[in-house]
């Protein structure tokens, strides 16, 4: 599995395997291993799946309300393997997806994963998660696989597997307005953006499904054309792209709104707050921005300290390739708590 790093932590953007990624030929890229922690990233502002099972100030099933939904048939099992996590769909909050006749297969992600994606939840809402839960929740691992009729999208998995929880995991949460302190992004320039970021163009094709490798190793229509500014070939997700000098961090979308590149940049900023969308820019952007990133992660046995690397800071690039700034504020922000859980019953 190809997974995003964000400081060590369990992460959700948008999970692909290597044969995914080899068949869309994203060309070579940085050591992305890591495990994933929920999510992030990559995220919707108004999301269908977050508002319709989720009760008002009051805990309930995780996959209780008017529009719940079910697999057939569910399996889930401890996973203590060293193996890293895999899916046979990304299970950040992205819309990328692989259709596939209703059928969920996902092996060593935790508890804490598999509630991020139930309810489509950002890297900043996550935090609120953690006090209704236990510490195996984070810790222990688990594989589900289950399966439903017909050809569900992302969003229906997501309503399933909200009914799995409730029911193996006797999931019952509840949702919360806080006022909380958030960073606005602004223009930095009324009404220009800066050169990274520009507006969607349908010149190119711009699928969200991951199209399955051909038998005869063939490229994919996906892979089949170049995309001018290095920028991904599937787009409704954010991804790693190649570097330009080792150190540097790199990602790129096409087709997101800015409060969705919003919502990423919460996740990976380092700055531990949501990040609200003030711009006024309607429609649908491609960006790219690439950045120092804050190196936390042990040093390597015998080496004494990190080389220099040249590269704008995130609120340095953040300007200057996109044309944003950010601004303190408080403002009220949607929240999940737990109420309960348990340890999986028996399948």
């Amino acid at each position: 599995m190809l997974l995003i790093s964000f400081n060590g932590k369990e992460n959700a953007t948008e999970v692909l395997s290597k044969r995914q990624i080899r068949s869309l030929r994203l060309g070579s890229t940085p050591d992305f291993r890591c495990e994933v922690h929920v999510i992030p990233v990559v995220s919707c502002g108004a999301m269908l799946a977050f508002a319709v099972a989720l009760a008002f100030g009051q805990g309930r099933p995780a996959g209780s309300g008017p529009d719940q939904i079910a697999f057939d048939v569910a399996s889930v099992k401890p996973d203590i393997s060293a193996e890293d996590p895999e899916s046979n769909f990304p299970l950040g909050a992205g819309d990328v997806y692989t259709p596939n006749g209703g059928f969920f297969s996902s092996k060593n992600f935790s508890l804490v994963t598999y509630i991020a994606f139930a309810f489509k939840l950002r890297v900043d809402q996550t935090p609120y998660l953690l006090p209704g839960l236990p510490e195996w929740a984070s810790n222990e691992r688990f594989d589900i696989q289950a399966r439903s009729g017909g050809n569900p999208s992302k969003d229906e998995m997501r309503l399933m597997m909200r009914s799995l929880l409730a029911d193996r995991f006797k999931l019952v949460v509840h949702h919360e307005t806080r006022q909380l302190p958030v960073l606005e992004v602004v223009l930095t320039k009324p009404g220009k953006t800066g050169p990274q970021l520009q507006p969607h163009s349908n010149d190119w094709p711009c699928p969200s499904r991951i199209p399955p490798p051909s038998a005869a190793g063939q490229s994919t229509q996906a892979s089949a054309h170049p995309f001018p500014g290095g920028l991904p070939p599937l787009c409704k997700g954010i991804f790693e792209l190649p570097w330009s000098a080792p150190g540097l961090f790199h990602v790129g979308a096409r087709d997101v709104t800015v409060q969705f590149i919003a919502n990423y940049f919460s996740g990976v900023s380092g700055f531990g707050r949501p990040f609200l969308d003030r711009t006024g820019l309607s429609g649908t952007f491609d960006f790219s921005l690439e950045w120092k990133r804050e190196n936390d992660r042990p040093l390597a046995p015998g080496v004494q300290a990190r080389p220099d690397v040249a590269g704008p800071t995130f609120q340095t690039a953040l300007r200057e390739q996109l044309g944003l700034r950010l601004q303190v504020q408080k403002a009220p922000i949607d929240v999940i708590v737990v109420d309960h859980v348990e340890h999986p019953s028996g399948n």
